[in-house]
């Protein structure tokens, strides 16, 4: 369970297992005004957003799945384009946002400081900065976490994972929450699959366990495999 956040509790509801203690009841409430107040907080982020025709795409994933190597990649593509802009979420530094910044593109960066994810605040607090002017896509790159960021709603209108062929193909079953909120998933790295023990077909058939609706982009952010999709993806996001 998350102790900054309490939302160990936010994926599913369960009873206590001792409903006298008053600690474990005291932390399912906790966890569930917060989820609460952070959904309110979201819900005015994408109003904020709609009056000013601006798509927020929130990228999930584990640490090292390359949400920062394939923002790079997106940017130097699609800035010439599109408007954008950029938030960049991270435990401690701002090295991710350092890295996505010189490109033409607002990029804004929050340390959470110990918290495992950003929180609707986090987004709202940065929103004039970065998306005043009506940006045509607000792309945010979450904290480096499977379980926490599912839970937060940050006002979002398509939520995206990443998921490496260097991790196991089992993940979606494993952390099923983020998968079922992610309608895209981008298979990354999929240069490396020449070397490596890693079953594409497996993985994708778990991902449909978790989510039968789900869009599964195969990229490489090194090779350019699969990332005209991904700009298509968008291209097509930014003109709704």
């Amino acid at each position: 369970m998350c102790e900054t956040c309490g939302c160990g509790e936010a994926g599913r509801a369960r009873a206590p297992m001792r409903p006298a203690d008053p600690d474990t009841v005291r932390r399912v409430e906790l966890g569930r005004a917060v989820l609460a107040d952070n959904d309110a907080i979201a819900a005015a982020n994408r109003a904020w957003l709609d009056a000013r025709g601006t798509r927020m795409v929130d990228l999930v994933s584990s640490p090292g799945s390359g949400k920062t190597t394939l923002l790079e990649a997106t940017l130097d593509a699609l800035a010439p384009e599109l408007r954008l802009a950029v938030l960049a979420g991270d435990v401690q530094t701002e090295r991710d946002a350092d890295r996505l910044a010189g490109r033409g593109v607002p990029v804004a960066a929050v340390e959470t400081g110990g918290a495992c994810h950003l929180e609707a605040r986090d987004v709202a607090r940065r929103l004039d900065a970065l998306a005043g002017d009506g940006p045509d896509l607000l792309i945010v790159e979450n904290v480096g976490n499977l379980v926490c960021p599912a839970a937060f709603d940050l006002g979002q209108h398509l939520r995206v994972a990443l998921l490496s062929v260097t991790e196991g193909e089992d993940k979606p079953l494993k952390y099923p929450a983020l998968f079922h909120r992610a309608a895209v998933v981008l298979l990354t790295k999929v240069d490396l699959l020449p070397h490596l023990r890693f079953d594409v077909a497996a993985c994708e058939a778990n991902l449909r366990t978790v989510r039968p609706d789900v869009r599964v982009i195969r990229v490489s952010a090194r090779s350019g495999e699969g990332m005209e999709e991904w700009f298509d993806l968008l291209r097509a996001e930014a003109a709704r």
